[in-house]
């Protein structure tokens, strides 16, 4: 493995335990919200998703009623090619995924927030629609993303996604998604 490849993944390795160390006090199996994404990349792909949500609970960097917290994702995705080999020839193919999520907003968590996470996601088939092929089943999903949270829980936002084998098949082209999110806390 080459020193980029090591390094990537050192960096993921790192977030994530990171992000375990700040809240293995509070760790809960009973998930903390809900959410339902519905996302577009090119080509024709469309995805479904469905997720649940562990907050973290943390405050970090608090200051003037703002703060870094964040979120562990758990998701399940369908994601529908309709370029896979002809434009007759449709494909689906089952995703799951798992990411830590750093979310900078207000401490009450309500309003607007930016986040970012990087994560890992399994393919039940490789990917390869419209010479688009990433190569392995195994894949890196990092996203950027920004939303509102409203007074009654219901959390609205946008993510611009990108999956990726960081290098680990000579074919990584990837795919970039634009995400429509839907989320509730209990």
């Amino acid at each position: 493995m080459n020193f980029l490849k090591r390094s990537f993944i050192a960096v993921v390795a790192g977030l994530a335990f990171f992000a375990v160390q700040g809240t293995s006090h509070a760790v809960d199996l009973k998930p903390d919200s809900a959410s339902l994404e519905v996302g577009m990349g090119e080509d024709d792909l469309f995805v479904t998703r469905a997720a649940v949500q562990w907050d973290w609970n943390q405050n970090w960097f608090n200051s003037n009623g703002t703060s870094l917290d964040g979120y562990f994702d758990f998701n399940v995705a369908w994601w529908h090619a309709s370029d896979w080999n002809s434009k007759d020839d449709d494909r689906e193919i089952g995703v799951i995924g798992f990411t830590p999520v750093f979310r900078f907003m207000k401490t009450n968590k309500k309003g607007p927030y930016i986040e970012a996470g990087i994560g890992v996601s399994y393919f039940t088939k490789v990917y390869n629609n419209a010479g688009n092929n990433m190569g392995v089943h195994f894949q890196f999903a990092d996203h950027v993303g920004v939303g509102y949270v409203f007074d009654n829980n219901l959390d609205l936002g946008v993510r611009l996604q990108h999956y990726s084998n960081a290098g680990l098949s000579d074919h990584n082209s990837g795919e970039n998604l634009v995400f429509v999110r839907a989320a509730y806390r209990w």
